[in-house]
C-alpha cells in the first residue's frame, strides 16, 4: 500500500523496575511489547482498550516524547526511531500531540498567543512577530475562538475552551498526522460531542490524519475509520469501524463492545462477564496475555503467543480460535 502515512512495526516500550538499596533492575514493565500497525493518509485510526493498556504509551514512543526499546516507526518512509538532532527536530513539525488533560498542557503564565505561537518561534517559521501573531488568529479562528481571546491567559477558559487552545497549538505547524490522546475524556459530556464534531471537521478541511486514543466506544465509532483493539499491551483485533461493531472476532473486543451502554432506553443485550483482573505488565501471562480471562481459552492459548492472521480483507486477528 503506497498510501499508508504512518507504519508502525514491532513497536516496543518497557519501563525498568529497580529496587534494593543500590536501585538495581529487577524488572521490566511491559507497557507496549510488540505492536504492529498502519495508518492510512487522511483516515483516522481508533485505539481503543482499557486503561493501564498501553494506548497513551503507543501514542507518546511513535512521536518520541518517551524513547521507545525496540521496534519502528515509518513515517512517510522515514524511521522515526531512527532520526535524531535536525533531521528529527524538522521531522516534528509533520507530527503532533493533542493531550488529554487541557488543564495540564497548558502554561498558565503565558497568554493564549504565546501558546499557541510558541511552534512557529521553536522552528523558525515566522520572521516576525506581527507574522505570527496573524497565524494565530487564524488557527484560532479555525478551532472555533475569536480574537477576544488572543491576550488572555489560559486559566481564564473553560475545559473545551482550553482543549480548542490545545488543538490550536497542535495544528499551527501545518501538520500531516495528529495523535490525540484521549481529547475529550476530561471533559463534561456536553462539551465532548463539540470537540469532537470539530476534529472531524479539522480533518476535513485541513487533510489531516489523527491516530485517536480513546475508552470511549461510542467516540471512537463517531469519528473513526477503522479501530485497533489494544490489550496489554498488544493489538488483538484491527477492522473497520464497521465490522468491528457489527462483527468482533476476539473474545475481548466481544466482551469490550457488550458492555458498552445501550442507547434504547429498556434495550437489553448478552453481556459477556469476564473472570478476574486485567494481569500485572511487570509479570504478563504466558502464551495469550488475554486467556487467563478469556471464556473460550483453549490448553494452546497458555501455550503460544497468537499471531495475527486477515480473517478477511482489513480485518486482523491475534486468536488461536482463528488458527
Amino acid at each position: 500500500m503506497t498510501d499508508r502515512l504512518l507504519e508502525v512495526r514491532n513497536l516496543k516500550k518497557y519501563f525498568p523496575v529497580r529496587s534494593g538499596v543500590l536501585q538495581r533492575i529487577s524488572g521490566y514493565v511491559k507497557a507496549v511489547d510488540g505492536v504492529s500497525f498502519s495508518v492510512r493518509k487522511g483516515e483516522t485510526l481508533g485505539l481503543v482498550g482499557e486503561s493501564g493498556c498501553g494506548k497513551s504509551t503507543t501514542g507518546r514512543a511513535i512521536l518520541r516524547l518517551i524513547p521507545a526499546t525496540a521496534g519502528e516507526v515509518l513515517f512517510e518512509g522515514r524511521d522515526l526511531l531512527a532520526l535524531h538532532g535536525e533531521p528529527l527536530r524538522t521531522a516534528r513539525r509533520s507530527f503532533q500531540m493533542v493531550f488529554q488533560d487541557p488543564f495540564a498542557s497548558l502554561d498558565p503564565r503565558m497568554t493564549v498567543s504565546q501558546i499557541v505561537g510558541e511552534p512557529l518561534s521553536a522552528h523558525g517559521m515566522t520572521v516576525s512577530e506581527r507574522e505570527r501573531n496573524d497565524r494565530v488568529a487564524v488557527m484560532l479562528e479555525e478551532v472555533g475562538l475569536d480574537l477576544s481571546c488572543l491576550h488572555r491567559y489560559a486559566f481564564e477558559f473553560s475545559g473545551g475552551q482550553r482543549q480548542r487552545i490545545g488543538i490550536a497549538r497542535a495544528l499551527i505547524l501545518n501538520p500531516s498526522l495528529v495523535v490525540a490522546d484521549e481529547p475529550v475524556s476530561a471533559l463534561d459530556v456536553s462539551i465532548q460531542a463539540q470537540v469532537i464534531n470539530l476534529l472531524a471537521d479539522l480533518r476535513e478541511r485541513l487533510s489531516l490524519t489523527y491516530l485517536f486514543v480513546a475508552h470511549d466506544l461510542s467516540v471512537v465509532k463517531h469519528i473513526s475509520d477503522r479501530v485497533a483493539v489494544m490489550y496489554l499491551g498488544k493489538i488483538v483485533e484491527i477492522a473497520s469501524k464497521n465490522d468491528l461493531f457489527s462483527d468482533p472476532l476476539h473474545p475481548y473486543t466481544q466482551a469490550l463492545l457488550s458492555a458498552a451502554p445501550v442507547p434504547i432506553p429498556g434495550a437489553k443485550k448478552q453481556r459477556t462477564i469476564l473472570r478476574g483482573d486485567v494481569p500485572s505488565p511487570l509479570n504478563p501471562p504466558s502464551g495469550c496475555n488475554f486467556h487467563p480471562r478469556c471464556p473460550r481459552a483453549m490448553p494452546q492459548c497458555a501455550e503460544r503467543v497468537p499471531e495475527p492472521r486477515e480473517r478477511r480483507a482489513g480485518h486482523t486477528v491475534a486468536c488461536h480460535l482463528y488458527d
